[in-house]
């Protein structure tokens, strides 16, 4: 019975449907065979195979990497905007300024400018006469004596000066801020913050990032002090020259511009070498393991900051 079940399902019309429908070859080990370079995917191969591309599994999973930082970097460019905009506006605002928001920027002001002078006075001597020895033995050498004042004032002063002392700041009191916020988020302090209804913008944020923009300023003009005198003893040494001719090249060299783009430049060195540590931060989870990751996160965005803005500020100055 199941024989003639069989052979009436043979002459069925489904059956001669089956029969007909073409279908693809099992491949056996000796039907695979490498796929050339230049084969794609859904070619078929040997024997009637199906080969894949040999990179495509690679480049997949690197578009993907490619697509994933991608992500990730305008995810972190929007919150750093986003933040940005609120810090300003509170920096702005007078009602942000209360007695605990004024105690904790003098500490922090005291912390990033006063404790760090003798250190800072140390590296701006040796540094200022080393750099300003090279540059004017260069400048003899090449019979360039003229250009004096305006390599002073437009390299020593406004390049050199706020490049040495965003990197000294950033490498003592950066990485603190960042280290410091990232153990608050660990020990759940900011949230009771919020729960007691203290806004850590005020209390905590707004008071560093404002020490940033001051002692930047402050420190830059030290550095800036320490240069010009140096570069007045060695122009007495290697060109004998006097102190008034050397102020006075000093006086014609000096130009508005200069000085608002130099001061623009240091505020926004303050401004974002105090600001990404924050939110480098903020970023930690509650574990202890996180805080290093945080703070080797947030040095890096800090140094790539410093070059972007040193790059914007000689492009501004070049057409200005």
């Amino acid at each position: 019975m199941q024989s003639g079940f069989s052979d009436l399902l043979k002459g069925s019309f489904f059956y001669a449907i089956y029969e007909n429908t073409p279908r693809r070859k099992t491949c056996t080990q000796e039907d695979v065979r490498p796929a050339p370079l230049h084969r794609l995917p859904g070619i078929e191969g040997p024997g009637g195979c199906q080969t894949l591309h040999r990179q495509e599994a690679p480049m997949i999973t690197t578009i993907t990497r490619i697509g994933k930082t991608t992500l990730q970097f305008s995810r972190s460019v929007g919150e750093t905007i986003a933040f940005s905009r609120r810090i300003l506006w509170n920096i702005f605002h007078p009602r942000a300024y209360n007695s605990a928001t004024r105690s904790v920027l003098l500490s922090q002001i005291y912390f990033t400018s006063v404790e760090i002078l003798p250190l800072f006075i140390t590296v701006s001597i040796i540094l200022g006469s080393l750099i300003m020895g090279i540059v004017l033995q260069t400048l003899k050498a090449f019979g360039l004596t003229q250009y004096l004042g305006n390599i002073l004032i437009g390299f020593a002063v406004n390049e050199l000066s706020p490049f040495v002392t965003v990197l000294l700041i950033a490498l003592r009191s950066g990485s603190a801020i960042n280290a410091e916020i990232a153990v608050m988020k660990v020990n759940r302090e900011l949230d009771t913050l919020r729960a007691f209804r203290i806004d850590p913008i005020n209390y905590l944020f707004l008071p560093r990032i404002m020490n940033g923009v001051i002692s930047l300023i402050l420190l830059t003009g030290l550095f800036s002090t320490v240069l010009v005198i140096s570069g007045g003893l060695f122009s007495r040494i290697i060109f004998g020259m006097g102190l008034n001719i050397y102020s006075h090249l000093l006086v014609n060299s000096i130009h508005l511009s200069d000085i608002l783009i130099l001061l623009f430049k240091c505020a926004t060195f303050g401004f974002f070498i105090t600001l990404i540590p924050v939110i480098s931060g903020m970023r930690a989870s509650y574990q202890l393991t996180s805080i290093p990751i945080a703070v080797l996160h947030g040095m890096i965005r800090v140094f790539l900051a410093i070059i972007f803005i040193e790059v914007i500020s000689l492009l501004a100055r070049s057409v200005i």
